[in-house]
């Protein structure tokens, strides 16, 4: 009894993508196997182990049980039997290598061509010629039945044949494109038989039956062409209702089809070795050298006795105005005698030394024999269509004829199409389909010379017969008659087309049950028993484009196209699987040493075989191939078949990457490598979508870009949020068409977290080289007051790290993808040197339809000692090399006074610091901080002069005059011993207490009023006097953070003065001080600086040039 497996009831049928696993006898999962599992207690320590890895003896139990089912694949079927409740047993496979691939493929390999063509392609190519056709088509196929039988021997293949190969071998996109090829191919292959059946019936089995009859010569191929239309659509029609009805019928009458083909080469072999002694009677009428039709006539002679009277014949009045003797005739009727020879010589007449050479023929051109005497006619001379000639219905030339001929090769893939038939397919396989293309390889070669030894060449350059009374030219050569070969050929080409009609609908369902070509799924659906319906009908109408082209020297080289493409891709599969050496690929044909050889040969001849056959054609295969394969990339179902392509992309991958570790890359090959850092909320969404907008509009870069977040908490209690993280953010890439990776980090904290992935993002060489961020809004706000310590942390490191950095500010303002700029101007201020990142990017920028219509302005600023003019031809003349067009602006910035404006947002930042840092300390972290300070303090008195401290300030006179009552350093000393008097607040539970010192010297943190200073004196006991409290009050800021304060503001002045409607502004980004005291009084700097400006991005650069003016 058969044992059926299905996915356990706890595990998902899909993998992580959503996409269905693959068929596999490796998991054992039904509930009661896994009771019985539990049930014995010397496994107990496995226990848990047990829904996902089974025990080794119901596995190797189940793997002997295992079976495949015959029609289409497993996998396909899986969802149906599951469904149905108790699954009905199937009855393991018994057939063997002689009946269930050897007799297939035999009797695809030999069809309509053999009978009705190649005796015409050995008349015109020759014996010689036709050899090499025949060999150079028989080893594609013999080097692609021995590609196909490593990867068929590499593990269980379901019916599904080459598609099921190649899919799984080379991915989704080239199994789905080759597999609509090859099911093309099938298609016109119907066709091809259906016309063949056509042509036997009206040509040589019942010519009566025309419907459109010719009424002179001319007209004969195209009455022949439409009745071909007629009865091939009516037989068309006939053979999809029988598959419809039940396949059952067809493969009862395989066998009696099969051997009306074995029946009829039998026949052709008989008579060849009855040639030798005892020819049949075939005599052919030759006027001249031109042979002669024998439909008009019966007697070739001019003239007849009849008693005693001389007649003429009627071969006379065919070329004569009437049938007396003083009659007008033709000119070459007159001049040249009427001959009679043998069409059958027989294989002992040594008749092979004419038929060695091709004797090629244009259209419309008579059919002559070489080396007859003939008198010619003047040049020019029209021939009448009229007469009873034998004409040539095409022009050929050796590779239309390879193109005609290479479908009697094709079929190959029969054997295993059935492998879910066979009792052992890896065995099977191989072996039957190479002995199969052995022996008709045999067949058509010995075929070529024994038809080329046999019969004339005449005769063998007619194609219809028509020097033979109309008889199938093959057929004169069979024994006993040449109806063993006009019945046989005629039932074999029916039951071939029975055969296509039955199996393309079958591919096209396994196609479209895999989900890879959307538009198709409607054709994987049929009828309650699993017959495709609907796959049927549209190839039926497919069909019908063939039997309407109506000819089967045209049909053929369309499929020949399909074929070849084919069966070039299973030899790419096998090599690839071999190159790549992957630890899967273990075939059980094992020819090693020759694979990628005969793999990469057998290829590169269907590729040449494509282009050899019809040049045109083989494009539009080509493009029809192509289009499928980009529909299925762009808009297709992502499968994982652990196909070669991937492993090819990862060995390609792989060494790409080495290749960058030899160095960092050169300037001119600079571009930036993005680290995105977004924030998700609660939800696992990302909260500021711009940010990959802007990312998508900077990579006209085409650099790396990688999308990071950070979650807090740990990796066993988050991962399910953070794979929801990574698919939220993934989605967003695609919508915003962002193409990079997605890392999603779980940490104890966020700033530990941003750390690793600043330190770990990338693999090797391939590794991000800037870092983009948003601005932190809220980083005023008492909750968020780690905010800003981490951003400056991660300023920090990406300086450390060598890396730049683009923060942007109001990044909700930034504009979408969809949006588009009519107008307006990207500002850039250069004030320092940052190794040019502050002009790659609008340069960037403008290449996004977002962004292209922005002119590029850029600004520098001017010192009092520096020419501005002479400034801004050398910037002109720079961006002139840098290839860069951009309005150039020197703006000139004048010593100033510092003004009350100035002086007092100094005092509030410093208040506002040491605010927040009080109500953050601990009470034992407070000494610690006054004694620091105090520490400090005073070996500042020490090194410093007191008068070079003194700023100017715009101040009334009384403050001025009461802050010489001490120098400066003994008003901050007083100040900061006061420090432990101030108020502060105990931190929340969800707070963290800071307990590192932030106090610069020179700074004073905290100005007080005098309410406030007396209420905290009666908190609590104050180390500090009252006349420190009374200098208190006239402390002043530090003089570094006024600098710093009067640089900010006085460049946000000129900022908005000039750039307040610019659609963008870059501006360098100036570092963090250098100790960590004073950091909070950074992010001021920075608020200030960026005032009143709509978008912002501050750009830091990563300390080396990323633009030249060198080619």
């Amino acid at each position: 009894m058969a044992t059926h497996w299905c996915q356990t009831p706890d595990s998902s049928a899909f993998s992580g993508d959503g996409n269905p696993k693959e068929s596999s006898p490796f998991i054992n999962s039904t509930d009661t196997e896994k009771g019985r599992e539990y049930d014995g207690k010397n496994m107990a320590l496995f226990e848990e182990e047990m829904d996902t890895s089974p025990m080794v003896s119901s596995l190797l139990s189940g793997l002997a049980n295992y079976t495949n089912l015959p029609q289409g694949s497993r996998e396909h079927e899986e969802a149906e039997n599951n469904e149905g409740g108790k699954k009905k047993p199937v009855q393991a496979p018994r057939m063997g290598t002689f009946m269930g691939v050897y007799l297939p493929c035999l009797q695809n390999i030999f069809g309509v061509i053999l009978f009705l063509r190649l005796t015409w392609v050995v008349g015109i190519a020759g014996i010689m010629e036709a050899f090499c056709m025949v060999f150079i088509c028989c080893s594609c196929t013999m080097l692609t039945a021995i590609s196909m039988s490593a990867i068929a021997t590499n593990g269980v293949v379901p019916a599904g044949g080459s598609y099921y190969m190649i899919s799984r071998s080379l991915g989704p996109e080239f199994g789905g494109a080759v597999g609509l090829c090859f099911y093309l191919g099938t298609t016109f292959a119907g066709a091809m038989y259906i016309l063949g059946t056509i042509e036997i019936l009206l040509a040589y089995l019942f010519p009566a039956m025309a419907i459109f009859k010719a009424e002179d010569a001319s007209g004969e191929a195209a009455a022949m062409l439409n009745n071909m239309r007629v009865y091939g659509t009516c037989v068309l029609t006939c053979m999809a209702t029988v598959v419809f009805v039940g396949v059952k019928y067809v493969n009862k009458f395989a066998l009696v089809f099969l051997g009306c083909v074995i029946l009829s080469i039998l026949a052709i072999y008989a008579g060849v070795i009855k040639s030798a002694f005892d020819p049949p009677n075939f005599p052919i009428c030759l006027l001249g050298n031109r042979t002669l039709s024998r439909h008009g006539f019966d007697v070739c002679a001019k003239l007849a006795w009849e008693g005693n009277e001389t007649v003429t014949t009627r071969l006379w009045g065919l070329f004569c105005s009437s049938r007396f003797l003083n009659a007008t005739c033709d000119e070459y009727f007159t001049r040249n005698n009427v001959t009679e020879i043998q069409g059958i010589p027989g294989a002992a007449s040594g008749l092979i030394k004419e038929n060695l050479w091709s004797s090629y023929l244009t259209k419309g051109v008579i059919v002559e024999r070489r080396g007859m005497p003939s008198v010619g006619l003047a040049d020019g001379t029209p021939v009448d269509m009229d007469h009873p000639y034998v004409f040539s219905d095409m022009t050929s030339y050796f590779t239309l004829l390879v193109g005609i001929y290479f479908p009697s090769v094709t079929g190959i893939m029969a054997g295993s199409n059935r492998s879910g038939d066979l009792r052992d397919a890896q065995k099977s396989i191989p072996t039957g389909t190479i002995l199969a293309i052995a022996t008709t390889s045999a067949v058509y070669i010995s075929s070529v010379v024994l038809f080329g030894a046999c019969i004339e060449g005449v005769v063998l350059r007619d194609k219809f017969g028509e020097a033979v009374n109309g008889n199938l030219v093959v057929g004169t050569l069979a024994w006993p008659s040449p109806w063993v070969i006009v019945i046989g050929s005629f039932f074999s080409t029916c039951g071939a087309g029975l055969q296509s009609l039955t199996g393309a609908p079958r591919l096209l369902q396994a196609i479209s049950r895999d989900g890879i070509v959307p538009f198709l799924q409607v054709f994987g659906h049929g009828k309650a028993n699993g017959e495709p319906t609907w796959a049927l009908l549209l190839t039926a109408c497919i069909c019908e484009i063939g039997i309407l082209i109506a000819s089967l020297d045209e049909v053929a080289p369309i499929l020949s196209m399909f074929f070849l493409m084919c069966y070039m891709f299973v030899n790419l599969a096998c090599a690839v699987q071999t190159l790549l050496r992957t630890p899967n690929w273990r075939p059980r044909f094992r020819y090693y040493h020759w694979w990628v050889t005969l793999s990469f040969l057998g290829m590169s001849l269907c590729l040449a075989l494509m282009f050899i056959c019809s040049w045109y054609y083989a494009l539009v295969a080509m493009l029809i191939a192509g289009l499928i394969y980009k529909y299925i990339e762009y808009r297709g179902a992502e499968k994982e078949w652990g196909d070669g392509i991937r492993g090819l992309s990862l060995s390609a991958a792989r060494y790409a990457l080495l290749r960058l570790e030899e160095g960092p890359p050169h300037t001119k090959n600079w571009r930036p490598q993005l680290l995105v850092l977004v924030r998700v909320d609660q939800d696992q969404n990302v909260v500021h979508p711009q940010l990959l907008s802007l990312t998508s509009q900077l990579k006209a870069g085409k650099g790396l870009t990688i999308v990071g977040s950070v979650l807090e908490g740990t990796f066993l209690d988050n991962h399910p949020q953070a794979q929801r993280a990574e698919e939220s953010i993934r989605r967003l890439m695609e919508a915003e068409k962002v193409k990079g990776f997605c890392q999603v980090v779980i940490s104890s904290n966020l700033r530990d977290g941003v750390s690793h992935l600043i330190q770990s993002g990338g693999l090797g060489g391939l590794q991000h080289n800037t870092v983009l961020v948003g601005w932190p809004r809220n980083w005023r706000q008492k909750e968020d007051h780690q905010t800003w310590r981490n951003f400056i942390e991660l300023v920090r490191e990406t300086t450390a790290g060598h890396l730049a950095l683009l923060v942007t500010k109001n990044v909700s303002m930034f504009p979408g993808n969809p949006e588009r700029f009519s107008e307006g101007s990207i500002d850039v201020w250069w004030i320092v040197h940052d190794g040019g990142m502050l002009m790659l990017l609008p340069f960037l920028l403008r290449h996004h339809k977002v962004w292209r219509k922005c002119k590029m302005r850029i600004f520098t600023v001017a010192q009092m000692d520096d020419n501005s003019i002479q400034m801004k031809k050398d910037l002109t003349t720079f961006l002139y090399h840098l290839r860069i067009t951009a309005e150039v602006e020197v703006v000139e910035m004048h010593e100033s006074d510092i003004s009350a404006y100035t002086y007092e947002k100094t005092l509030v930042m410093e208040q506002r610091s040491q605010i927040l840092k009080q109500m953050h300390l601990t009470k034992n972290e407070r000494e610690r901080e006054i004694q620091s300070i105090t520490d400090e303090s005073r070996g500042s008195i020490r090194r410093k002069n007191p008068a070079n401290t003194r700023l100017r300030l715009n101040v009334p006179e009384e403050t001025a005059g009461d802050s010489e009552e001490k120098p400066e350093e003994e008003v901050q000393l007083i100040h900061d011993q006061s420090a432990p008097s101030c108020p502060s607040s105990s931190p929340s539970p969800g707070e963290e207490p800071e307990g590192e010192g932030e106090a610069d010297p020179e700074k004073v943190h905290l100005t007080w009023t005098k309410d406030k200073s007396v209420a905290e004196k009666n908190k609590g006991p104050s180390p500090v006097s009252s006349e420190g409290i009374k200098d208190f009050f006239s402390m002043k800021p530090n003089q570094s953070n006024v600098r710093r304060m009067h640089t900010a503001v006085r460049l946000n002045e000129v900022i908005v003065k000039k750039s307040r409607d610019a659609k963008l502004v870059l501006l360098n980004m100036p570092g963090p001080p250098r100790n960590r005291n004073g950091d909070e009084n950074y992010m001021e700097f920075l608020e200030v600086l960026t005032e009143h400006l709509d978008r912002v991005m501050l750009v830091r650069g990563g300390g080396r040039e990323v633009i030249t003016i060198y080619s």
